[in-house]
């Protein structure tokens, strides 16, 4: 899962961020609002962590040009003033969801992954082919009832080639989901990655790679 997060206050921006990667998300980090369009404007988010009183653009303006321009991201508006008529305001944007500030860190990462279980296209909780079932919500996986020990980025690739139903993912398009913007481009670490997940499902393979990327 891919997360935008745009919060001015560099310190709070920091500690979240540590600890939403600590939850196995690819997390980048926007200070302002003219940032946050900038960096949605050049890569694909599941879900917009934005703060709704930014400098440079407003996070209402923010919100307004993400849905204008048909951004499929799912927005969370953070904001410190939690009034019935504040959240209505933020939801009426075109917002999905709204959390006052200060917050539970458990409730934030809750909500996260509350709404990246509603893509435009709706995935099962759990995600399954033959023997092997991942549970997107409690995170775990098992092969033939067998747990599967994965680290964040593990799980997030297997998650990412279980959701395409068979499609070919790219290393790109999996650099792209699974990893942040500080990811050299370049780097093998979606092939490393492959391999150690290969090892850790077993046989009979499950992961077939093409001459343009990888597939379930």
């Amino acid at each position: 899962m891919r997360v935008l997060l745009v919060e001015d206050h560099a310190k709070l921006a920091t500690t979240v961020a540590a600890g939403l990667r600590r939850e196995g998300m690819a997390v980048d980090v926007a200070f302002d609002g003219n940032d946050a369009l900038s960096h949605a404007a050049g890569a694909s988010y599941d879900v917009v962590v934005l703060d709704r009183d930014l400098p440079v653009v407003h996070g209402d303006e923010v919100c307004r040009i993400l849905i204008g321009d048909g951004c499929t991201s799912r927005v969370l508006m953070l904001t410190a003033s939690g009034t019935v008529a504040d959240r209505v305001e933020g939801l009426s944007l075109g917002a999905d969801d709204y959390l006052a500030k200060p917050f539970a860190f458990a409730e934030l990462v809750a909500r996260i992954r509350a709404l990246a279980r509603r893509p435009t296209r709706v995935l099962p909780p759990v995600l399954a082919h033959g023997d092997l079932s991942l549970d997107t919500g409690r995170r775990i996986a098992d092969r033939a009832n067998r747990p599967l020990a994965l680290n964040p980025k593990e799980f997030g690739v297997l998650e990412h080639l279980l959701a395409a139903h068979g499609r070919v993912v790219t290393a790109e398009e999996l650099l792209e989901a699974v990893w942040d913007e500080m990811t050299d481009p370049f780097t093998k670490t979606v092939k490393v990655t492959i391999s150690r997940l290969r090892a850790k499902l077993g046989d009979p393979p499950i992961i077939e790679t093409v001459a343009s990327g990888y597939r379930i």
